[in-house]
């Protein structure tokens, strides 16, 4: 079991969410943060879209997404590997608001690999264009501009502008203009769908969007801006990350999105571009050669929520009415924030390939459910199932208990699979009344410990369990 306590001891803790995000990620890090006294928070995957809210005991709240969750405690590092994917626009903007609440050195505190990736505003725009170019068919998008800097980094490397590149002004003055070049290339030939579109909003961004790519000075002043972030944080290499690792104490790996989301294992093409399992993290602590415990906790609700769109088989509609969300509300990206009952069979799915899970946290169990259930399996009515799941045969009807998992997924695979479950039905059991009852069955059923659960938003409302209950 985690050891909540502040001793020298080395301990790593790995924090991955197993749903579809929005879990509690954030909560959950200030907590073992303030339990621990970790030196260190180390984001291994995603960037800008992360929306981890952290309420401290004295009521601060801030949506936590580029600077690590632990934030609001003194002296706590931030380490961006790189595997993230920096926004310094929003990262100054977090940086405001923090200071705004008393935070006034969270540059100071952070740390950047120099082989992180930097989205620029020409990938948001574009990313936000082609999106809204997508009507219907829309992914979810955040319109930050994740996957299409990560997409120019696979597809052309020389357009990747990195973290190290930003001391050298005249250089990203350069990537910045090839970088401008493409993306606008690449979105002339949507814009005559783009100016079909009917929304006030969405027309409103095009046009935002769009003034980016005009002649003027703003490759300029975003180089210059550049240069700043690269004064104000810790640029970091290998030797550095292996120095921070083997520092005594606690450090926190924070993970962001989640599982079933993974851009490999994900519901394709509803999935982000980011490895959001335990691959990222273990990489690192595996290349410093990591000597001290290390404790995998996987996080779920105890519903399940869903951002935007996908496949999500338990979505109840009528939970929206009982189940309040102050900060996950509908956007023009993501557009409706989902809930539904909690889905073992997709739960299942996201322990089978989220790694090494040594123990669970449960959160949200403030929540008012209206029904005691859970999902133990699909229906289906569909043909051809056999090469994406576990079937069998009740009562007539093809049971699925359990989603196959390939190797080395493909994402024709995945998207096959997403087109299966968009069609699949629930079917629902009863759970026990008590929550410590269900607890109970949840951990038998995972084969995990439950040992941390939260009833509320702040570090206070959580509760830490022994592995024997």
């Amino acid at each position: 079991m985690v050891r909540l306590t502040d001793d020298a001891t080395p301990q790593a803790m790995v924090v991955v969410d197993l749903g579809f995000g929005d879990a509690g990620k954030g909560s959950v890090i200030d907590f073992l943060a303030r339990r621990t006294a970790a030196h260190t928070v180390i984001r291994f995957n995603g960037g800008a879209q992360a929306a981890h809210n952290v309420i401290t005991p004295d009521g601060r709240h801030h949506t936590f997404a580029q600077f690590g969750s632990a934030t609001f405690l003194p002296g706590v590092q931030t380490y961006l590997s790189r595997y993230m994917l920096v926004e310094p626009y929003a990262l100054f903007n977090e940086e405001q608001h923090l200071a705004a609440l008393g935070v006034t050195d969270a540059l100071d505190r952070l740390s950047i690999d120099r082989r992180a990736l930097i989205i620029t505003p020409f990938h948001q725009a574009a990313n936000r264009l082609k999106e809204l170019a997508r009507g219907a068919n829309r992914h979810g998008s955040c319109g930050l501009g994740i996957g299409e800097t990560m997409a120019d980094a696979l597809a052309d490397p020389s357009l990747a502008l990195y973290a190290g590149d930003l001391p050298q002004r005249a250089a990203v003055m350069r990537r910045l203009q090839q970088v401008r070049d493409q993306k606008f290339s690449e979105i002339e030939p949507l814009l005559p769908a783009l100016r079909e579109l009917e929304s006030d909003d969405e027309r409103a961004t095009v046009q935002q969007a769009l003034q980016l790519f005009d002649p003027g000075d703003l490759i300029e002043i975003v180089a210059e801006n550049y240069v700043y972030l690269a004064e104000r944080v810790t640029l970091v290499d290998d030797a550095d990350w292996a120095v921070r690792l083997r520092q005594p104490g606690t450090i926190l790996f924070e993970g962001a999105q989640g599982v079933l989301l993974d851009e490999n294992y994900g519901f394709a093409p509803y999935t982000t571009w980011s490895t959001t399992t335990c691959a990222n993290a273990d990489a690192l602590l595996n290349q410093a050669a990591y000597a001290g415990e290390i404790v995998r906790l996987g996080l779920w609700r105890a519903y399940f929520t869903r951002h935007g769109p996908g496949p999500f088989v338990t979505e109840d509609r009528a939970l929206n009415e009982v189940l309040p969300e102050p900060h996950n509300g509908d956007s023009l990206w993501q557009r409706h924030f989902r809930r539904g009952y909690f889905d073992r069979v997709a739960a299942r799915y996201a322990l089978d390939v989220a790694g090494h899970i040594d123990e669970l946290a449960i959160t949200h169990l403030d929540a008012a459910l209206p029904r005691p259930q859970w999902c133990y399996a699909y229906t289906s009515t569909q043909p051809d199932l056999d090469p994406f799941f576990d079937l069998s045969v009740d009562h007539n009807q093809q049971v699925i208990k359990r989603i196959k998992v390939l190797p080395q997924p493909a994402q024709a695979h995945q998207t096959q699979l997403s087109q299966h479950l968009f069609h699949c039905q629930p079917l629902y059991e009863a759970i026990p009344d008590n929550t410590d009852d269900w607890l109970s069955a949840l951990a038998d059923w995972s084969g995990l410990p439950v040992t941390l659960t939260s009833w509320g938003p702040t570090a206070n409302d959580k509760r830490v369990r022994c592995r024997e209950q």
